[in-house]
């Protein structure tokens, strides 16, 4: 039985996506409330040194091998971890010091068209269509309509904190593009689990070397709440209902799973913080999902056809 096998099968994939977004989503602005209670490399490092040893185990119920055979895995699982969770969580924590769990959001948006553009760059057979390359420069042009950069407010907060984190997306998507071409049989779950101790590794190993100690953690009720929200709901949780849905719908479906974060964040931090955010906020991340749009269209027509031919066999 699956970890859903409760939901009826017609509406399975819809509850994925639903409670994935929500997991995900929701993780932005827990963040930025852990964060003012725990220094973020380390508030990254624990988070993921835990889930990462409970993926360990789920791993070795749901898969035949934990180990890596070859080179090439362990280049996998290296890189996964260097750039997908250590440098993208380690860059994004140090962007919530700056800017709110719904704006860092929205800007972490870019990273599928990021992803696109270094596939376009780094794999002959991915290059970007001039329909792409249009998408490409339509979601830069909605985090610069995010972030409203001026003269006198480029060395200011928000500038520093946004571009913190578009880096930690660009490095998700490089990460993500690196791994994709190198051939290996491990299982994604024992993948993910390494990658989350190894990115735990480097996160802690960055943390002290930013001088960041145990002693500054605050051991408030938040703190513990957001922290276990994080490392239990928002990872260990969240990364099963990811393989499930992509095992259901394949990568298209997961990767819009993004597009639906920031408009999760954005209620979220207006339930429990009472922030809003503004229009020019909202329109930046509509220009990001029509960059999105026309990078990924045939993707999104083939899912879309798919879902349509699913629906109408059920009727």
């Amino acid at each position: 039985m699956t970890l859903t096998g409760f939901i009826p099968n017609r509406h399975r994939e819809t509850v994925l996506f639903s409670m994935l977004a929500l997991c995900w989503g929701s993780s932005f602005v827990a963040i930025e409330i852990g964060l003012e209670y725990v220094p973020p490399l380390l508030f990254a490092g624990f988070r993921y040194a835990i889930a990462g040893l409970i993926v360990f185990g789920y791993a070795a119920l749901v898969t035949d091998r934990l180990w890596p055979r070859t080179v090439s895995e362990w280049l996998a699982v290296s890189l996964a971890g260097v750039f997908v969770i250590a440098l993208y969580h380690g860059l994004l924590y140090l962007g919530e010091l700056y800017v709110s769990g719904a704006l860092a959001a929205t800007v972490a948006s870019t990273a599928p068209i990021l992803t696109a553009a270094f596939a376009g760059v780094l794999l002959p057979d991915e290059r970007l269509a001039p329909a792409g390359i249009v998408g490409f420069v339509l979601g830069l042009l909605g985090v610069v309509a995010i972030v409203q950069p001026s003269p006198s407010a480029l060395g200011g907060d928000v500038t520093l904190g946004a571009a913190l984190v578009f880096a930690s997306a660009a490095a998700f998507a490089l990460g993500t593009v690196l791994v994709r071409p190198i051939e290996s049989t491990l299982p994604l779950e024992s993948l993910q689990a390494w990658a989350m101790v190894i990115g735990a590794g480097v996160l802690l190993a960055w943390a002290g070397l930013r001088g960041e100690s145990v002693a500054a953690i605050e051991w408030t009720g938040a703190a513990l709440l957001t922290f276990g929200y994080l490392t239990l709901i928002s990872g260990v949780f969240a990364f099963l209902l990811y393989f499930e849905l992509l095992e259901r719908s394949g990568a298209t479906q997961v990767v819009l799973v993004g597009y639906a974060e920031p408009v999760v964040a954005m209620g979220v931090s207006w339930l429990l913080l009472g922030q809003v955010v503004d229009s020019v906020t909202v329109l930046g991340l509509a220009v990001i999902l029509v960059g999105f749009v026309l990078i990924k269209r045939e993707a999104l027509r083939a899912l879309l056809r798919s879902l349509l031919g699913t629906r109408s066999t059920t009727l």
